[in-house]
């Protein structure tokens, strides 16, 4: 039980940081939000103080002190209330992220799960054969591919499958079907994914790889995997029964880690393509100095990230019990 209650209160601490640093962050940055608004609202490049003023009180950034402004920010987001969105005025931020969300996470979470299945079977399986031909070439290759920016790759499978050979459509998340829950609709959401998430799915999987790999190579040097090579049992069967399942454990605790990493990852491959989710949206949230946006997408990024690792190392705990009793 204090495994769980420690893990619990680490979890309620770092999210408190993190509402924190979600409300410092973007009002560090330079720019006066209302000036932005007016300027986009009468399309001229001269702004009236008054307008100014009277955008600043009515989206809730008037002339409080920073404590007062972090209270109320707290007060808000404890009634679900995130504001209004600059950019879509005058639609609430809820509103606008409920419409990008779904898309991110189908995209994410899609692309995660492959890229632990494919990177966990990959490096089991060049352990297995290591200092084989196989072996060279998955490791070797991984760290190639490792050193490479998403943002590159990207552009070659763009330039190469869209516009080269037009297999896949170039932009957007889907194209002239009416949305709904129709095959046509849902082959055509798949058409428009499969290039981000390909992209995404070169790098992804190279941690799993890596760390699989190097983990299984440990447990067979292990002295109960020569044991049971000594009772007679196959090598295939010391590999993967029994090596491949501890050198699992590491695995699963990175599988929360490397999600932050793929989330910050997509920001910049959704822009790329044009993909209808939370980078895409983030972009323009950037651009607007849209402070209310900007912080309920950094505030969803952290909590999915952290409720992930969090879920995470409860399963860990009753994985393997050795971590409930550690200190």
């Amino acid at each position: 039980m204090k495994y769980y209650l420690r893990k619990t209160g680490y979890f309620v601490l770092t999210l408190w940081a993190a509402i924190t640093l979600n409300f410092l962050i973007p009002r560090l940055q330079p720019g006066d939000p209302a000036e932005v608004m007016v300027r986009q609202l009468t399309g001229r490049g001269e702004v009236d103080p008054a307008q100014v003023e009277a955008i600043r009180t009515m989206l809730g950034y008037g002339d409080d002190n920073v404590f007062v402004a972090y209270w109320k920010y707290l007060v808000q987001l404890s009634q679900g209330d995130l504001g209004i969105s600059f950019t879509y005025y005058p639609f609430p931020v809820t509103e606008v992220i409920s419409q990008a969300l779904p898309w991110t996470l189908g995209l994410i979470g899609l692309t995660q799960i492959l890229a632990f299945t494919v990177g966990t079977l990959l490096g089991a399986f060049a352990a297995w054969r290591r200092n084989t031909t196989f072996d060279s070439v998955i490791s070797v290759g991984s760290t190639f591919l490792g050193n490479l920016q998403s943002f590159w790759i990207g552009m070659i499978i763009l330039f190469i499958l869209a516009y080269e050979l037009g297999w896949f459509p170039a932009s957007g998340g889907f194209g002239y079907t009416d949305p709904g829950w129709s095959w046509l609709f849902v082959a055509d959401v798949v058409s428009h994914g499969f290039l981000p998430a390909l992209t995404l799915m070169v790098t992804a999987p190279i941690g799993f790889i890596l760390g699989m790999r190097n983990t299984m190579v440990q447990e067979l040097g292990g002295d109960y995997i020569r044991l049971a090579q000594a009772a007679g049992l196959s090598d295939r069967t010391t590999a993967l029964a029994y090596a491949a399942r501890n050198a699992l454990l590491p695995t699963v605790t990175s599988f929360a880690l490397s999600l932050g990493v793929l989330m910050g990852g997509s920001i910049l491959i959704e822009s790329l393509y044009d993909y209808p989710g939370m980078g895409r949206l983030m972009g323009e949230a950037t651009s607007n100095r849209d402070f209310p946006l900007m912080q309920a997408i950094l505030l969803a990024t952290i909590t999915i990230v952290l409720t992930a690792s969090f879920v995470v190392d409860l399963l860990y705990g009753i994985i393997d019990p050795r971590a409930r009793r550690a200190r």
